[in-house]
């Protein structure tokens, strides 16, 4: 092997004179010299969308700033979202080099797929704690309100919504020159550019512990919208035979910026137990870790630099709130996230499987039962395909459900040891008519404190719940762990007049029937009450009247109130 010699500046002149050649022969003779065979090598790094699917964004309101004082442009963004603006449909940008070397380059961003509070970005770039978009058509970009905040907890007060609104000190656009200008190397020097990659995919989440604490917010809500977006984004497929796999990319590192490693943690422990179990080999980096990637590029007497994320999610919960799916309708982050990727139909009925199938077999959940969801899919889609089915037949469970009655399983979260729950005698009333009901028609029944159980156990009857039943209250967060059968259902107890949206929006969102009960009376699709928390909602003196429940159950499971 022979020894590497430096190149002087002979070499790399002769480097220029050669390149220059080939671009003038390649110009003057390509007309004539192309053929079927030809290689064609396009390395143009573009801006805008670079998905092969429609994009739609909101038209933004700025410009591009220039930065030739300072690396964080002097941009200020309305203080509010612009309202009543139509959306302009960007056309995609192909060809994109797949991998660029930024020793020497500087890629533009881009975006696969944006949704307020959600975006995919392809090279986006961080220093001194401010993001920057690099671009040469930065109208083309969503409104930096719908992309991202400052971070801070939220009030519903008119100074903190003010104090969330981002600056440029959040995010800033850059023009390639600027770029250039700012952390390009010396090419006369042969200076490599000072940008540090960190490569692969990147989810970062910009919001504070506040809501990232609780079992329901974490799991149903922020990882629930991004796995939803994720899968959207690169339009994945999940095969009904093999549901534990999806061919989106997959997912590298998870950066909390602005939570500190308890601050993404429940008390119970769910948020880790899941997050760990769905995406075994995720590298996560919190608060601390975020500081020190600021610190490390905020040096004023060191040269300028930045780091360079190939592929990023980003996630932000202030941003989400100003698009009109979650800010008017829901109040649920991930409303804005799965909403957009049906529209685009890029949301494939299995998205959530590889997810949920991922922290089941880690807690020991059989195959069965994880199938549990699939077979009765196809056992209702080959019922649909035959003809002149008999009166018996349709009268059957398994006719109605797909499911065969020993597979027919209602489970009871009971509240009763919590600060909301039942009144005593109703409760017991209740567990006395699901207990009689289900002795009548060879159902399983499971009445569940889910204090007094292990992680593994809870998940394990999750896994095979049919029909998930309690007060308002964390517990029902486990429906996302429900498989998905013709009649998987929600039926959630409010004290009367009471509503919220949480696990009404989440049953929906996964293909499942919701009931709010008011003590003898039922409401579901497209029938809802409005959210309200009347005197009552939080006590321990929530009345139901049992015949409604079963009547709901048994409705359910018969092929009334079909989705």
């Amino acid at each position: 092997m022979g020894i590497s010699r430096p190149r002087t500046f002979r070499d790399v002149a002769l480097i220029f004179l050669g390149a220059a050649a080939m671009h003038f022969t390649t110009s003057f003779l390509g007309p004539f010299s192309e053929h079927p065979g030809s290689i064609i090598v396009n390395t143009q790094v573009g801006s805008d969308y670079v998905a092969d699917v429609p994009n739609v964004v909101p038209p933004p309101r700025h410009d591009s700033p220039h930065v030739a004082d300072h690396p964080v442009a002097k941009q200020q963004p309305d203080p509010a979202p612009p309202r009543g603006r139509e959306q302009n449909v960007i056309k995609p940008v192909t060809d994109v080099p797949a991998v660029v070397d930024i020793a020497y380059t500087i890629p533009e961003t881009t975006i696969v797929q944006h949704a307020p509070g959600w975006t995919v970005f392809k090279n986006l770039y961080m220093m001194n704690g401010t993001m920057f978009i690099v671009t040469s058509r930065p109208k083309s970009f969503p409104d930096i309100v719908f992309i991202t905040s400052t971070g801070l907890p939220a009030e519903n007060t008119p100074e903190n919504i003010a104090a969330r609104v981002p600056t440029s000190e959040d995010m800033a656009f850059l023009t390639p020159q600027e770029a250039r200008d700012i952390w390009g190397g010396d090419v006369e020097k042969l200076e490599q550019n000072r940008l540090w990659a960190v490569p692969g995919n990147t989810f970062i989440i910009n919001e504070p512990s506040q809501f990232l604490t609780h079992y329901y917010h974490f799991c149903a809500e922020w990882l629930f919208g991004a796995w939803a977006f994720w899968q959207g984004a690169f339009n994945a497929v999940v095969d009904p035979a093999s549901a534990a796999r999806t061919s989106a990319p997959p997912v590298h590192r998870a950066i909390f910026a602005n939570a500190d490693a308890r601050g993404w943690r429940d008390g119970p422990g769910f948020n880790s137990y899941i997050f760990r179990a769905a995406f075994p080999a995720l590298t996560v980096e919190t608060l601390d870790d975020w500081d020190d990637r600021i610190i490390a590029t905020s040096n004023p007497d060191a040269p300028r630099r930045a780091w360079h994320f190939d592929t990023v999610l980003l996630s932000d919960r202030s941003a989400a709130f100003k698009g009109s799916i979650c800010g008017s309708q829901t109040q649920r982050i991930a409303a804005e996230a799965t909403e957009h990727m049906r529209k685009l139909g890029q949301l494939t009925k299995l998205w959530w499987e590889p997810v949920r199938r991922g922290v089941l077999r880690f807690a020991g959940v059989d195959e069965r039962t994880l199938d549990l969801g699939v077979k009765a899919d196809a056992v209702m889609s080959a019922r649909g395909r035959v003809k002149g089915i008999g009166a018996g037949a349709a009268d059957s469970t398994k006719a109605t459900s797909g499911l065969s009655d020993k597979d027919i399983v209602i489970t009871y979260i009971s509240r009763q040891s919590a600060r909301r729950h039942l009144l005593d005698d109703d409760h017991a009333a209740l567990v006395q008519a699901l207990e009689d009901m289900v002795k009548k028609h060879g159902w399983e029944l499971n009445v569940v404190q889910a204090e007094r159980l292990s992680k593994e156990q809870q998940l394990q009857i999750a896994a095979k719940t049919t029909i998930l039943l309690g007060v308002h209250g964390n517990g029902l967060t486990h429906l996302i762990m429900m498989p998905v059968t013709p009649v998987s259902t929600v039926i959630e107890i409010f004290y009367p007049k009471g509503f919220a949206h949480d696990y009404h929006w989440t049953s929906m969102a996964l293909g499942m029937r919701h009931f709010a009960i008011w003590n003898d009376t039922y409401y579901t699709h497209p029938n809802e009450p409005g959210v309200d928390y009347p005197e009552g909602f939080q006590g321990t003196e929530i009345p139901v009247y049992a015949p409604t429940v079963v009547q709901v159950i048994e409705e359910r499971i018969a092929g009334l109130h079909p989705v």
